[in-house]
């Protein structure tokens, strides 16, 4: 009998085991998935900092403040020309072609402000990128400043940030769950599924419950059309 009970139990055991997984696995395995991937390139990536200098167009007494407002806007765009990087490279001290992927000019069409941020690995380098370039956007444009009545003063200088502008581990594996957790939901949503025929058309499963009972008496009504004493002979057939 103990031998019995003890083959009841392994065979329980098997049957266990041999247990399919369930249909939503996907999801929290992508989510995972997900979260592995964020934290892992949050903590290899270098962090990357960013500093930010103001310039202002400020207008003389023959000029409107609306003609400030709108070289301010055609300054923000020859911030990041060769002609400006060529003066900013040397206080930067990197190259022109490298100094334009690592620094960006704005400006708001209600404001006659300028924000020059640098970028860069350490957040010396990049203080050092945002104020080159507003210095050599400033001095450029002030020399011709008789002409346009629109005079470029520097506002406020970039200084050195604490913290880096890159995301940080726990952010850029919050980043990657959510994602991952989407991917997995959106593969649930349109995988196909487990039962198909052969042709590949869909299978229907049979109906349960009160549905099954109406359904099995609608089938025993005979066709439109069709005698009750030939729908009972072939029932009887």
């Amino acid at each position: 009998m103990a031998d019995t009970a003890d083959q009841k139990k392994s065979t329980h055991r098997r049957r266990v085991r041999l247990l399919p997984p369930p249909a939503w696995w996907p999801l929290p395995a992508a989510a995972l998935l997900g979260l592995a991937a964020g934290g892992a390139y949050g903590v290899l990536k270098a962090p990357e900092y960013a500093a930010t200098s103001y310039v202002v167009a400020v207008p003389d007494d023959t000029t409107e403040p609306a003609t400030a407002l709108g070289f301010a806007q055609a300054y923000a765009r020859i911030a990041t020309s060769s002609s400006t990087l060529a003066y900013a490279q040397p206080r930067a001290g990197i190259g022109a072609a490298k100094l334009r992927t690592q620094v960006r000019a704005e400006t708001s069409p209600e404001s006659p402000m300028i924000a020059i941020t640098g970028t860069a690995k350490s957040a010396g380098e990049a203080a050092d990128i945002a104020n080159a370039v507003a210095d050599a956007l400033s001095l450029s444009s002030n020399q011709a400043a008789k002409n346009t009545g629109v005079q470029l003063l520097l506002f406020n200088q970039a200084v050195a940030p604490s913290e880096p502008a890159s995301a940080s581990p726990a952010l850029s594996g919050a980043v990657g769950l959510c994602a991952g957790g989407l991917l997995g939901g959106l593969w649930l949503l349109t995988r196909p599924t487990a039962a198909r025929r052969r042709d590949g058309g869909p299978v229907t499963e049979a109906p349960e419950g009160p549905v099954a009972e109406t359904v099995e008496e609608y089938a025993s009504l005979p066709a439109q059309g069709e005698p009750a004493a030939a729908k009972e002979k072939e029932s009887v057939r």
